[in-house]
């Protein structure tokens, strides 16, 4: 349409529009513009309630597009490289279970790494797929999970020529890539779907020195988190489609679990943020990219600390990196990542995206300031110099292959029995166990529980991740799968 173009933003001028016309509302949400309710209004503000509003003709309707957001998700389609694109108000989780329940029916087996989010085997409870996974290597120094290998992937489908689709982290929350042009052309020649995990992975599309994209490399799907590091607002995400995927059949499957009352702060923050990713992005992310390899130099100049980057690339496990991930290595100073995340929190006011068991990743992007990555290389010389530990005593990470019991959705319905967490070794579990961030599942519906598995939560427990999954939010008990 000629009248689209990237400088616009359909939703935001409609939005304004709206406003101007001083409409009075006889409709929800029952603050009535922040009126109703004055604590809200002083917290927020006036013009944030203004525009949080319901759907109505001049506004369109998510779950049914014809106009305004319509002509937003052309722009985003537009600006991504895709054939579509569809706004997402549930975070990615909800459009990484979209792709799935897109080309998985009950029964129908798709290839995976086990190193995903949880969003993705929670769609497989509600597809009834089977996984088939990729176990993926380890950096034995780093503790960190890699990519999958494209012969693995051959060998996958090979050993199952009934499955109906991949799905490839691109990156991992680390910033390991997988080699997902090779993977996407496997997959096709023998008839599958390719869809991505872009959850980390916005920039890609916006920089030619970052690695490829889903949908440059003819991937089908990308589930994309714009509340990342595209700038929007959190819980608003974009679900990418290729040419080979009937959009109408992926709207049908969103609104399976899409709310009919899309929030419109979400739907306009997307907008805004890609017309300024469409605009600036490839400058936003030189800048992005500049600023991490500042950081990642001087940190590593500090000695003890470990920024890891482009040199890990082989051309197999890892085969690109994303220099935009400032991913740091914390045992050589005989700290886990969990504690100096507390510490940075707790002694310096500065708060990363995660640690874990060896590694700290501090998320950096639009809003960052080189003043900001000089607060944080101060603070790790504080902390490698106050609290430096032998790192003898801090447990080796390796990854712990799963042993498959059953399904994710037969052991998530199966009748259960719960045991002390202590007792359940043998068991199978038949509800989650993760440490959030960055919410890839120790344990898995369906899995076996073993005693690996148990001395690694114990040990992630003491150093203090935020463990989460159970129905006992003590994770003192786990629920399994009773007369197993």
């Amino acid at each position: 349409m000629e009248y689209l173009t990237q400088e616009r933003a359909p939703i935001m001028e409609s939005l304004e529009k709206m406003r101007a016309t001083r409409l009075v509302p006889f409709d929800v949400p029952g603050h009535k513009h922040g009126r109703g309710n004055a604590d809200l209004l002083e917290f927020l503000g006036q013009r944030c309630l203004e525009v949080d509003v319901n759907s109505m003709k001049p506004l369109d309707n998510l779950c049914h597009p014809v106009s305004v957001i319509r002509d937003a998700e052309i722009l985003a389609a537009e600006a991504f490289g895709a054939a579509h694109s569809f706004f997402i108000t549930g975070g990615t989780t909800q459009a990484v279970q979209a792709m799935i329940l897109t080309v998985c029916k009950p029964g129908d087996k798709i290839i995976l790494p086990r190193n995903v989010h949880r969003s993705a085997i929670n769609a497989l409870i509600l597809s009834g797929a089977i996984p088939i996974y990729v176990n993926p290597q380890v950096d034995e120094r780093l503790g960190i999970s890699l990519g999958m290998k494209v012969e693995e992937v051959i060998a996958a489908i090979k050993n199952n020529p009934d499955a109906k689709a991949v799905l490839v982290n691109n990156p991992t929350y680390y910033g390991i890539c997988s080699d997902i042009a090779t993977i996407t052309k496997v997959a096709h020649e023998h008839g599958l779907k390719v869809l991505a995990d872009e959850a980390h992975g916005t920039h890609f599309y916006f920089n030619q020195k970052l690695p490829a994209s889903a949908m440059s490399v003819g991937a089908d799907m990308a589930a994309v988190s714009m509340h990342k590091s595209g700038g929007s607002l959190t819980q608003s995400s974009l679900l990418l489609t290729g040419e080979n995927i009937n959009a109408g059949y992926v709207h049908q499957i969103i609104n399976l679990t899409q709310t009919t009352s899309g929030s419109y702060l979400l739907m306009a923050s997307l907008d805004i943020s890609r017309r300024n990713l469409a605009l600036r992005g490839s400058e936003i992310f030189d800048n992005v990219i500049e600023l991490v390899e500042y950081a990642r130099d001087e940190i590593n100049y500090l000695g003890g600390w470990y920024a890891y980057g482009k040199e890990l690339v082989d051309g197999g496990a890892i085969y690109d990196f994303d220099v935009t991930k400032l991913s740091v290595y914390t045992r050589s100073v005989g700290l886990a990542g969990v504690e100096v995340y507390d510490i940075l929190r707790d002694e310096y006011d500065i708060q990363l995206e995660f640690g874990d068991i060896a590694n700290i990743l501090a998320y950096v992007s639009v809003g960052d300031r080189v003043k900001d990555i000089e607060r944080l290389v101060s603070a790790l010389a504080d902390v490698k110099r106050i609290y430096r530990k032998d790192s003898a005593r801090l447990m080796k990470v390796e990854y712990i292959s799963p042993i498959v019991d059953a399904t994710p959705k037969e052991a998530f319905y199966a009748e259960k029995k719960s045991l002390p967490i202590a007792e359940t070794v043998g068991e199978t579990a038949a509800e989650f166990l993760m440490c959030y961030p960055p919410g890839i599942p120790i344990l898995a519906p369906g899995e076996r529980i073993t005693k690996e598995i148990l001395d690694y939560v114990k040990y992630a427990k003491r150093k203090g991740c935020q463990l989460t999954g159970p129905e006992d939010m003590t994770i003192k008990r786990l629920q399994v799968i009773k007369g197993r």
